[in-house]
């Protein structure tokens, strides 16, 4: 398929973005935490890989594996350019409640969420990246290592060490609150 992309094919290029379109988006949101900036990067993504897809090699990787390199480096940008220029997010979604919640629970589960994503993006790029590539894109650490460019065993090393970190931070993050 990306061979036929490479080659002018409209529809391969279509096929290769409908496969993976849902992912890109979901890895763009889960490192921005924003709908409408992980829309626009997700079709930036697309957009950077359709422009560039002449100088794409071929190799064992899997495209995917090109595909989200592109989507970390535009987040990346994105987190840089949001330091410089900070803003104010308003509101980017205005869920409806679960049936059967109470609103109580729906606000509990919200504001650990919300914990949860801040702890998350306290954390290296690196570690958020294979984080939430492991477990909020289910991608195996061999896949992980295709992507990021590190052996499987390397990957499985820094998924641990994430872990542990992200955990230290949502204790004392949790800590803070109790004493304050």
């Amino acid at each position: 398929m990306i061979r036929s992309a490479q080659e002018g094919n409209a529809a391969a290029f279509g096929a290769l973005y409908q496969r993976h379109v849902s992912a890109i988006y979901s890895y763009c949101y889960q490192r921005t935490g924003s709908r409408p900036d992980a829309e626009d990067l997700a079709s930036r993504t697309f957009h950077q890989a359709l422009k560039s897809l002449d100088r794409y090699v071929i190799t064992d990787a899997p495209v995917t594996a090109w595909l989200y390199r592109i989507a970390h480096n535009l987040v990346a940008n994105w987190h840089r350019d949001r330091q410089r220029r900070p803003t104010i997010r308003l509101t980017d979604d205005l869920g409806l409640m679960a049936r059967g919640q109470s609103p109580q629970v729906q606000a509990e589960r919200g504001e650990e969420n919300q914990a949860l994503r801040a702890a998350i993006r306290r954390l290296p790029p690196i570690r958020q990246q294979v984080l939430i590539l492991r477990f909020g894109q289910d991608l195996s650490n061999r896949q992980i290592g295709e992507i990021i460019g590190r052996s499987e065993g390397a990957v499985k090393v820094l998924v641990h060490r994430s872990l542990k970190e992200l955990r230290q931070e949502l204790t004392r993050t949790t800590d803070l609150l109790d004493r304050g």
